[in-house]
């Protein structure tokens, strides 16, 4: 189902324009360094001179411990190991709580047109701040077929063969209230454990329903009518109904699932046939799933009435 898996990088260009951090050293094109690892090194190990296992690709953080250990090391040794820390690989050193900027640190640097950052914030905010950044910017992200929209406050992807009416049932359903995020085509990431989806930015807030051609989802129905993004909770395929196939018909068969980008997404297979409100079935699959959520199963409900029954019975 994926197509397409992008290669993505953070200049530090782009953290320092967000961030607002105070560059010390660099020029312009020391802004130019990029990073492709979500995390960050606290250089302990490396200021005693090992390092082995480290990975040099990371953003380097000098908080108090760092800026109080590097006080008391030698000329000789901050010569030696600085220019580990500003080699080519590495893509950035911020300092916080408004630190001074060492000396030969800075004199390293500016020998190798290296970026050293500034900023105010606690070492502990910095790096909760920028991993969650870096984990967003740095998301892996694919492109689906399918259209998204959020339904009761759930992230539900409509997939499905062409022809299956995919965008009509979600045009009903952007009419009884519901929120349209993509059309066709959803770009998806895997930000921390969750999907996220959004929509190309060619085709935001457009829906292409057969017969009538692409309509502004927006100036037709508002803009509470599109959301940017929306957590995938919950996949609703669409399949042709099939008179020799057996359904689902208590909602106790085993659980089914779509893989994307390695997270296990619950899905629905909702057979669709004329006569059908396809609407009104997606709208009362998402209710039901909410209540699962909750620890409510129509399916145990069931059961448990057919064992009183039989107990009463005998």
């Amino acid at each position: 189902m994926p197509d397409v898996v992008y290669e993505k990088k953070v200049t530090i260009r782009e953290i320092v324009d967000f961030f607002k951090f105070e560059q010390l050293t660099g020029n312009a094109n020391a802004l130019d360094r990029w990073t492709v690892v979500p995390d960050v090194n606290r250089p302990g190990f490396e200021l005693c001179g090992f390092y082995q296992m480290t990975e040099p690709r990371r953003i380097v953080v000098i908080g108090n411990k760092e800026e109080d250990f590097i006080k008391t090391m030698s000329e000789a040794d901050q010569r030696a190991r600085f220019p580990m820390l500003t080699d080519g690989l590495t893509p950035a050193i911020i300092i916080t709580k408004n630190n001074p900027l060492p000396p030969i640190l800075k004199e390293t640097a500016e020998a190798n047109n290296f970026p050293i950052l500034r900023t105010s914030l606690e070492t502990y905010r910095l790096i909760t701040d920028l991993i969650t950044y870096l984990d967003e910017k740095l998301a892996p992200e694919d492109t689906m077929s399918g259209v998204l929209l959020n339904v009761y406050g759930s992230g539900v992807l409509l997939v499905g063969e062409s022809g299956m009416g995919k965008s009509e049932t979600a045009l009903e359903l952007i009419r009884n209230g519901h929120v349209l995020v993509a059309d066709d085509r959803v770009d998806v990431q895997h930000i921390h454990n969750d999907i996220y989806g959004h929509a190309p930015t060619i085709i935001k807030g457009l829906l292409e329903i057969r017969g009538i051609g692409i309509i502004d989802v927006e100036k037709m129905f508002g803009a509470s009518a599109l959301s940017d993004e929306t957590q995938i909770d919950l996949v609703i395929d669409l399949v042709p109904f099939d008179p020799n196939t057996e359904y689902d018909r208590i909602g106790d068969e085993a659980s089914r699932y779509t893989k994307i980008l390695d997270v296990m997404i619950p899905t629905i297979i909702l057979p669709v046939s004329a006569g059908r409100n396809v609407r009104v079935l997606i709208e009362s699959a998402v209710t039901n799933f909410r209540l699962k959520q909750k620890g409510y199963d129509s399916a145990d409900e069931i059961r448990s009435r057919f064992r009183r029954f039989a107990e009463v019975s005998r």
